[in-house]
């Protein structure tokens, strides 16, 4: 049986794919970025809803990365778990 690493790996070893892969990075980092906060402030996702007007439905599909949220929903969710949303651009590694 292969494990996710190894499967991973193989596939990004596909340049095509690899591509692919690193173009959803920054949907990626948002998504991880707020599990985080909200586990680190010990916030159900229904409680965040409760917190947001956001439904407990809509915050799973943000989390589980089928809803793609709209920088005002990222802010009232930021507001939810007591932050602020911070946006940057940073320069591109050279290749």
């Amino acid at each position: 049986m292969t494990s996710f690493k190894d499967f991973k790996e193989e596939m990004l070893s596909n340049q095509e794919i690899k591509e692919e892969y690193d173009a959803l990075q920054p949907e990626f980092d948002i998504i991880q970025a707020m599990i985080n906060a909200r586990k680190q402030q010990n916030i159900t996702q229904k409680e965040l809803a409760e917190r947001t007007g956001i439904t407990q439905a809509d915050i799973s599909r943000i989390e589980n990365g089928t809803r793609n949220p709209s920088l005002e929903m990222l802010k009232r969710l930021a507001a939810g778990i007591g932050m602020r949303l911070k946006v940057e651009f940073i320069p591109q590694e050279k290749k």
